[in-house]
């Protein structure tokens, strides 16, 4: 089989590989879509959160079809066309241990799920990152027909933000200075795209100044979460999911009380994967804006290389067709 392998540092490569075999408690997936996401980029160039070895198959936004079922598998027969959650207990899927970006690969059932029929494998393999998205607008609270929402960002998790918070119903503000990433917002169903020197003029025109009742900060850019703050309205809340570790920038904190602020931080998205999938398929979301480059598993690298071009690339996806 052919499958996308980091053979060493930021070396890689297509390779030629056996088909893995299952155990008993384990289906064999056929995979048809794999995104290429930022954290697979850190993996190539050798860092990551936890512990990892060279080689091994990245991967962990996908959809495939099961095509083998181990002999204790209860839940899903050949056929059924499943993603899967990304962070099963110590292991990391696609990072610690390897993952989808082959023709083949084997998961344990645990860890998968049915794919809606409304849901096609393009935006399968986007539930991984609108998982996230979806968590981060339930932490945040009741979104609703009643708000303004900002979306600071539109990188793959803020334009998720985006179609979920429409689908809310809220008023969708997004905040993003690159075209093509604006023109996909408007896409997604944003009610207002803004460059962020626009956005003071936008907010007092839509709230009379009165500033946005929820605020979702997706850039993971120290200044930009400080300025969150500042354009929540009185009561507002605020919802941290852009990733910094390190740096710093002013901001006023005082803000935070004297605006009555509920401030809330999310990572990854654990436990809501079903709800996610209903939401999808009940809302209709459509992310394949969000799919900027397409490549066949023959040319997998050119992905990657996508993938590093975040100025004419939002998300590349990897098209697999195989069949046992």
């Amino acid at each position: 089989m052919k499958a996308l392998q980091y053979v060493e540092q930021d070396t890689p490569a297509v390779s030629e590989l056996p088909i893995p075999d299952i155990a008993e408690d384990e289906v064999l997936v056929a995979a048809r879509a794999v995104g290429v996401c930022h954290s697979d980029i850190e993996l190539l160039e050798g860092r990551y959160i936890i512990p990892f070895q060279y080689p091994l198959i990245p991967g962990h936004e996908w959809s495939g079809e099961v095509v083998k079922v181990g002999a204790k598998v209860k839940g899903l027969i050949v056929g059924d066309r499943v993603v899967g959650e990304c962070v099963i207990g110590d292991d990391h899927f696609g990072f610690s241990i390897s993952g989808a970006a082959a023709e083949f690969f084997t998961a344990k059932e645990s860890w998968l799920h049915k794919l809606p029929d409304a849901v096609d494998y393009t935006n399968g393999a986007l539930v991984e990152p609108f998982s996230v998205a979806y968590y981060a607008l339930m932490r945040v609270g009741n979104v609703n027909a009643s708000d303004v929402l900002v979306v600071l960002g539109a990188g793959p998790i803020g334009l998720a933000v985006t179609a979920g918070a429409k689908a809310l119903g809220a008023i969708t503000v997004v905040v993003e200075p690159v075209a093509h990433r604006q023109e996909a917002a408007k896409k997604l169903g944003a009610d207002h795209v803004v460059g962020p020197d626009g956005l003071d003029a936008l907010l007092k025109d839509i709230t009379g100044g009165k500033g946005a009742n929820v605020v979702i900060e997706a850039t993971g850019n120290p200044a930009v979460m400080a300025q969150a703050l500042e354009i929540a309205a009185f009561k507002g809340r605020v919802g941290y999911i852009g990733i910094d570790v390190g740096r710093e920038a002013p901001a006023k904190l005082g803000l935070i009380q004297s605006k009555e602020l509920t401030i809330t931080g999310s990572i990854g998205s654990p436990g809501v994967w079903p709800d996610t999938l209903r939401f999808m398929a009940n809302k209709g979301i459509d992310l394949s804006p969000l799919v900027t480059s397409t490549f066949e598993v023959d040319n997998a690298v050119g992905a990657v290389d996508a993938a590093q071009d975040p100025a004419h690339n939002i998300k590349a996806h990897i098209r697999f067709s195989a069949t046992l």
